[in-house]
């Protein structure tokens, strides 16, 4: 069964399409939906969340249809869920619990599992409270203090314990992908990311644009571990195109403190590409998750191509769609508007010059600048400089003009 409280200051088709929704989440995770219920409170009830009557009238429906599980659409406290358990004769997990279920059987990467493992260790860290009460000394002052801990105590060391080393080991993949990322700007290849709600088709645009053959399907947190792809597109410039996470209402901060190493990919990324299923009746407040999280991310300063994609399974045409939303109407299933999509990451992507540098030995961090944020063509080493040929972003011809010996070649990219 399935739960939310509606607020006064929420709608009811708010509320319904996030229990339905939850009741694809727990599709996702393996389960059925077997009752909805929603009751209409200024506020949660401190012991139970919900109101005394509504938890017996949730009892009585679970019995009757043999529920053997209550999924809360809101975040439930320690107490809270332990309460509702004990109340319903049943176990009782929140959206955020039953996400990390979903990412535990999707991660497929030891970088993924780590993440998933982590963000499960610190959702589970207050809510070991109460389960070791049987083992614990009551009371205090004289004659209570003694050698050793108890259950509790050495569960929570336990876990802090494996928390840091996970940390440590993610720390090591940031390492890692910080690299690989420094390796792309040498090559001069730009970044062009995928981001999403879940399930908006990222993966399916992934494989139509680099010919790749990742796993996608018609469901919720399908991709969980990010993927790289080069992309040659014709008539036009090279360049590797990344996939992420899907994104949700509601995600849980503790994986998005988990992806972080992951979603540093964001950060990196020339241009964003910001996939939308345009025929889900909730297309705007998917887009408004997206952007809240981008913002947390400090990445919404990034270019950005609104991608509406699904239009197949419209009923009005693509270019109507497109020109109310000011975006690019695509479907990734068919390859529709993928020449537009192309056309339009070209005009997002950041313009290039190219130009001859006479760099003194003195000066590492300028031919530094070179290697990492450009795409050095020719290097000529002499007794006290380097002289490259080299392609730069335009933003950063700026910081070397003073060491140009020769007038730029054309600019690529510019856009007339």
């Amino acid at each position: 069964m399935i739960g939310a409280l509606r607020r006064p200051s929420q709608r009811r088709w708010q509320v319904d399409e996030s229990l339905e929704e939850l009741a694809g989440l727990v599709t996702a995770a393996g389960g059925t939906v077997v009752g909805r219920i929603t009751q209409e409170r200024a506020a949660p009830a401190p012991g139970l969340f919900f109101g005394r009557g509504k938890i017996d009238e949730i009892g009585a429906t679970a019995r009757a249809v043999s529920a053997d599980l209550f999924v809360s659409d809101d975040p439930l406290s320690p107490i809270q869920e332990r309460n509702i358990s004990e109340a319903l004769g049943i176990k009782v997990i929140d959206r955020t619990a039953l996400i990390l279920d979903i990412f535990a059987q999707r991660a497929r990467t030891s970088e993924g599992k780590l993440q998933v493992e982590l963000a499960q260790l610190t959702y589970l860290l207050p809510r070991l409270v109460g389960q070791w009460t049987h083992l614990e000394r009551l009371g205090g002052g004289i004659g209570t203090r003694g050698p050793g801990e108890t259950q509790l105590e050495s569960d929570r060391r336990v876990i802090r314990r494996k928390v840091m080393q996970i940390r440590r080991q993610l720390e090591g993949v940031q390492v890692h992908r910080r690299l690989q990322r420094q390796g792309r700007r040498r090559a001069g290849v730009p970044v062009v990311a995928l981001v999403g709600y879940t399930n908006a088709g990222k993966t399916t645009l992934l494989n139509r644009l680099a010919g790749s053959r990742l796993t996608a399907a018609d469901q919720l947190f399908v991709t969980l571990d990010p993927a790289a792809r080069l992309v040659h597109p014709e008539g036009g410039r090279r360049f590797v195109l990344t996939d992420t996470v899907g994104f949700i209402r509601k995600l849980p901060h503790e994986l998005v403190a988990a992806f972080r190493a992951t979603l540093e990919e964001l950060a990196d990324a020339d241009v964003l590409l910001h996939v939308v299923d345009a025929s889900h009746p909730a297309l705007e407040e998917h887009m408004q998750a997206v952007d809240d999280l981008l913002r947390e991310l400090a990445v919404a300063d990034r270019p950005t191509v609104l991608v509406m994609n699904k239009v197949d399974r419209l009923e009005t045409g693509p270019a109507v769609l497109a020109a109310r939303r000011d975006a690019v109407a695509i479907s990734a299933a068919d390859g529709t508007g993928l020449d537009t999509l192309l056309a339009a990451i070209e005009r997002a992507l950041p313009p290039v010059g190219t130009l001859t540098l006479r760099i003194p030995h003195a000066d590492g961090a300028a031919l530094a600048l070179c290697y990492d944020r450009g795409r050095v063509l020719a290097r000529r080493d002499g007794a006290d400089h380097v002289e490259v040929d080299v392609d730069l972003p335009i933003g950063l011809l700026g910081a070397v003009a003073r060491y140009r010996v020769a007038e730029p070649l054309p600019i690529l990219g510019m856009v007339d």
